[in-house]
């Protein structure tokens, strides 16, 4: 709010600024123009209203120029009431040396004051204080006079409408301002509002752009799954081919060629739990019900260890966890978790230590019912103790990073066969 309020009154100086110097300018001119009036109404007095007006006019152009310096501008309104004055000085002045009470300028001072009340810019205090001082002003022009005032019933009705103009210009000058805040108010909530507008679009122009690659990635997934599907089957024909073929009396007789169909028999059943991990990765069922079944921890473990086996080669991986150990949610999407933090664990284990780390696998029950704990550490010659953060399975996974220190702790809910 208070900055609401600095940048008003930022912006209400600058309005004033603005105003001051092309109000001024309308003065001058208008000033100068009274030398018309003058000729018409007091011809008598027409060289000395001629010089006043001339220098009531330069007065006026001073201080507009000083409204261009830095302590003008910093004391805007100062300058500007001060000016403002200067007018009815000279008006003051002509009633003075004309009929007092009776001068026919009585109607140049109601004039000024509303129009400082209606188009000037100052506040409400500024337009009561000018209408106060004019007041005095005229007072004295009428006293100060050699014969006094001679007519005080023309004096109290021209003294009371001049603070009737005081009183409604104040007040509307008043209701002005309130005007003016309240419409830039409305000003910077537009803004404010245009600014959320934008960043929400922003948001959801980033929205759909993940929306669309979520469904090109969904669709390379079924993709992916269709091929390795096509994949599956000469391996399965190859498999069986295999295992006929080590039945066979040759293969029995013969040991080398039986090695041999045993190194290849391994060979396709690694090709063929591979194709297995790659479709559970890759492919991911839209309906519900495939976000909300159990399967085996270890399984995705071995899934994604195999997955990674090129980026994790050279470290040792321990794990140490019961077989019974369920996890409930997006299988396909705990393995990608799980790929990604080997991956990333192994990338930042080379640069900081070498390649003879040793990550490790621990699950854990806390005291917490239904609660796992999967620990991804690495070994280091010396001491460590190394800090875990907790999270909460694939909601919160950081991937470690090359700068990564200790480990990082995952959080599944999972249940026991044994439980």
């Amino acid at each position: 709010m208070d900055a609401v309020i600095t940048t008003y009154e930022d912006g209400l100086r600058d309005y004033h600024l603005l105003s001051s110097r092309a109000c001024g300018v309308t003065v001058v001119v208008l000033v100068l123009l009274g030398i018309l009036l003058d000729y018409v109404v007091y011809p008598m007095e027409q060289s000395r209203f001629v010089w006043a007006r001339i220098i009531t006019s330069s007065l006026i152009a001073v201080a507009l120029i000083a409204l261009y310096t830095e302590t003008g501008r910093r004391h805007v309104e100062a300058v500007t009431f001060a000016w403002l004055m200067l007018p009815q000085i000279m008006i003051a002045w002509m009633i003075f040396v004309t009929q007092g009470e009776a001068s026919l300028f009585y109607a140049g001072i109601i004039l000024s004051i509303f129009a400082v009340g209606t188009l000037f810019p100052v506040g409400h205090f500024h337009t009561l204080a000018f209408g106060l001082l004019t007041l005095f002003s005229y007072y004295l022009a009428c006293t100060l006079r050699k014969d006094g005032i001679q007519d005080t019933s023309q004096f109290l009705f021209h003294a009371t409408i001049i603070l009737f103009a005081t009183s409604g210009s104040a007040v509307f000058t008043y209701f002005n301002e309130r005007i003016r805040r309240q419409l830039f108010q409305l000003k910077e909530e537009i803004s404010r509002k245009n600014s959320e507008l934008a960043e929400t679009n922003a948001n959801l122009v980033q929205i759909k752009g993940h929306m669309l690659q979520q469904e090109k990635m969904a669709a390379i997934g079924t993709l992916a799954a269709g091929l390795l599907h096509e994949v599956n089957n000469p391996v399965n024909y190859c498999l069986m081919a295999i295992n006929v073929a080590q039945e066979s009396s040759v293969a029995k007789v013969d040991a080398t060629l039986d090695e041999c169909l045993a190194d290849a028999k391994q060979g396709m059943q690694r090709i063929q739990n591979i194709v297995s991990d790659l479709k559970t990765f890759a492919y991911r069922s839209r309906e519900p019900s495939h976000y909300g079944n159990d399967f085996p921890l270890e399984g995705a473990i071995s899934s994604a260890l195999r997955l990674v086996g090129h980026e994790i080669k050279g470290i040792s991986v321990t794990r140490d966890m019961p077989e019974d150990t369920l996890v409930h949610g997006d299988e396909a999407a705990i393995i990608g978790v799980l790929v990604n933090l080997l991956s990333n664990a192994a990338l930042a284990m080379r640069a900081a230590a070498g390649r003879h780390d040793s990550a490790e696998f621990f699950v854990a029950k806390p005291a917490m019912p239904h609660i796992c704990l999967i620990v991804l550490s690495r070994t280091l010659p010396g001491p460590a103790s190394p800090e875990l953060k907790p999270g909460t399975g694939t909601e919160r996974f950081v991937a470690t990073a090359p700068n990564a220190e200790g480990g990082r702790v995952y959080q599944s809910r999972t249940r026991s066969r044994r439980s």
